[in-house]
């Protein structure tokens, strides 16, 4: 009998340390995958407050509000894309206020800039295309402060 007892307890040797193995995978692979969202999601929320301030600087700048419009949505793809977003989808929103004309003397321009960060490494199994995470900035910029002075 001690014979059995002694061979079982040898062939049992190191499966402790296999399923500390497989444990110690099986917690790092999704713990990995949440690091890797955080930082695009960080990087995302950079890029969009970037975007914002930028949009709303191109668009004070702009000598109309349809200028301003194309400047603004220009502005906000190149900040996005500086962050490594260039396929991130934008909408930009501009509010003046109140005022028809957002270029005049006393307006307020409120820029929003809106867009959406896929979350990396997610397999179509788990329930088909990427996953995603909407993010949104505001930036306000009173008209006279960025105002070119011509002569």
């Amino acid at each position: 009998m001690s014979h059995i007892a002694g061979r079982r307890r040898r062939d049992e040797r190191g499966s402790a340390l296999v399923e500390l193995v497989w444990l110690g995978i099986l917690l790092l692979v999704p713990l990995l995958w949440i690091v890797v969202s955080v930082f695009d999601v960080q990087r995302g929320a950079f890029g969009v407050e970037s975007a914002a301030r930028s949009a709303a600087r191109a668009y004070a700048l702009a000598p109309d509000d349809s200028t301003g419009r194309e400047r603004a949505r220009a502005a906000a793809q190149q900040a996005l894309a500086d962050q490594g977003l260039e396929d991130a989808p934008v909408e930009i929103d501009v509010d003046c206020g109140g005022f028809a004309d957002c270029h005049s003397g006393t307006a307020v321009i409120t820029v929003r800039v809106d867009s959406r960060v896929e979350l990396p490494l997610m397999p179509d199994v788990l329930g088909g295309g990427a996953p995603s995470f909407a993010l949104a900035s505001s930036h306000t910029v009173p008209i006279g402060q960025y105002q070119e002075i011509t002569r």
